[in-house]
């Protein structure tokens, strides 16, 4: 007499993410994927850890993951919200641990660039307000990675998408000043392209799918400008929690929507 054996919950889980990934790969996947990587210091504190670096650090260490997830399915651009303008007006030894985290993260990805062929990591913000150490690790990071054609990478950090907006409006504005036209010129010919060209994330396709994790139902200032005919997807899970099967349902979210562009 056959017997059967109850099957486990992680077997479960094995099972569906299979299946759901199939789903997945049979239709169409977004070029440019945004994430808001929320929910660290309340990782942390739920948790009864000793700082909200330790969430911070749990947190970077799911970012080799979801560059392995964009990797295997051929999802080329992925944009990581890491620190914003705001929070550079946190505690100084919060903002300090977080700081060095980031630039250790940033090391690693480049470090390690053979897990992903054709990796390429830039940063996206107002860099130069960044602590001097954190932009020599962005710097190195582009330039070890400048060859990169298959996964490019933005780490968006010091970004704020107002201030984004304001610094392409202020470099169109020098640029036309430059130039010898009146400001009755620039009135006159200002195009949305105009702005476009002068983004931290200029040459950059806009981004089709944006996922924040934690809850929260807000982008908080992320792509601003480029998010106009983006895809939005929250889940609950705090970043460090955030699984392959949450990735792959923000995906299969993506394509069950029909997307119009204004249109």
């Amino acid at each position: 007499m056959a017997v059967r054996v109850p099957l486990g919950p992680d077997l479960l889980y094995r099972l569906y993410d299979r299946q759901l990934e199939s789903r997945v790969r049979a239709g169409t996947l977004p070029q440019h994927v945004g994430v808001i990587l929320d929910g660290n210091r309340r990782f942390a504190r739920e948790r009864g850890y000793d700082s909200p670096a330790d969430g911070h650090r749990a947190g970077a260490e799911k970012i080799p993951e979801l560059l392995d997830w964009c990797a295997s399915l051929g999802i080329g651009w992925v944009t990581l919200w890491l620190l914003s303008t705001e929070n550079l007006g946190r505690d100084e030894d919060e903002l300090a641990a977080l700081v060095e985290i980031i630039g250790e993260s940033v090391r690693g990805l480049a470090d390690r660039r053979d897990r992903w062929p054709g990796l390429r990591i830039t940063g996206v913000g107002a860099i130069g307000e960044l602590p001097g150490a954190l932009q020599e690790e962005l710097a190195a990071a582009e330039d070890a990675t400048a060859d990169g054609d298959t996964l490019h990478v933005q780490i968006a950090v010091g970004y704020g998408g107002r201030q984004e907006i304001i610094h392409a409006l202020r470099n169109h504005l020098e640029e036309r000043a430059a130039a010898g036209d009146s400001i009755t010129d620039v009135i006159d010919d200002l195009q949305p392209e105009h702005i476009a060209a002068n983004l931290y994330t200029a040459g950059t396709p806009d981004p089709d799918l944006i996922i924040r994790t934690s809850g929260e139902l807000r982008l908080s200032g992320f792509l601003m400008w480029q998010s106009a005919h983006s895809e939005f997807y929250f889940c609950d899970p705090y970043w460090p929690e955030f699984r392959h099967i949450d990735f792959l349902r923000a995906l299969r979210d993506f394509q069950r929507r029909r997307r119009r562009f204004g249109r």
